[in-house]
């Protein structure tokens, strides 16, 4: 899909200066227990499936779209496992400060394809075998998968740092 009509039209005004957008994250595992990650586009790296929830658009609603527009695939969230903000300067230079919220997600079908302008290769991972991963990418698969009941959030006074790192304020 891309930046968002929206996004593009604020980027006119405000150049590269830092917005501030809301975010999806989705920690989708199959059968066999391993995890979707999908490489970024902008930086190669890999990453959860995220995506931007869209003006008048409900987070659960958000994350199943991007994971369809980015792999292919059909989820179901079970449960919001994560809300933290994370800031990202892409190459171009613009600036974002993202507030995110996390996912698990159950995988209900669909087949496995890549979206090449967001993510040019979408692969499964075998939970031992991950590739590098920030520091916002694997505290999201934390959460997803561990046993709290509760979304995680950044304790008062900590905030990223460093691309990924956590930092006191």
């Amino acid at each position: 899909m891309g930046v968002p009509e929206y996004i593009l039209r604020m980027r006119e005004h405000v150049g590269h200066e830092l917005i501030w957008l809301p975010s999806v994250s989705a920690v989708v595992r199959n059968d066999a227990g391993e995890l979707l990650l999908s490489r970024l586009a902008y930086d190669g790296r890999w990453s959860v499936v995220s995506g931007f929830v869209e003006p008048e658009e409900q987070p659960a609603s958000a994350v199943v779209r991007a994971v369809l527009e980015e792999t292919g695939l059909e989820v179901e969230p079970l449960r919001l496992s994560s809300a933290v903000t994370h800031p990202r300067t892409y190459p171009n230079g613009d600036r974002c400060e993202y507030l995110n919220l996390g996912f698990r997600c159950r995988l209900l079908g669909g087949d496995l394809r890549v979206d090449d302008e967001e993510s040019p290769d979408v692969r499964w991972f075998a939970p031992g075998r991950l590739p590098d991963l920030d520091e916002h990418a694997r505290m999201v698969i934390r959460h997803a998968l561990g046993t709290e009941v509760s979304a995680y959030f950044l304790p008062a006074g900590m905030r990223w740092g460093a691309p990924g790192e956590l930092e006191h304020a």
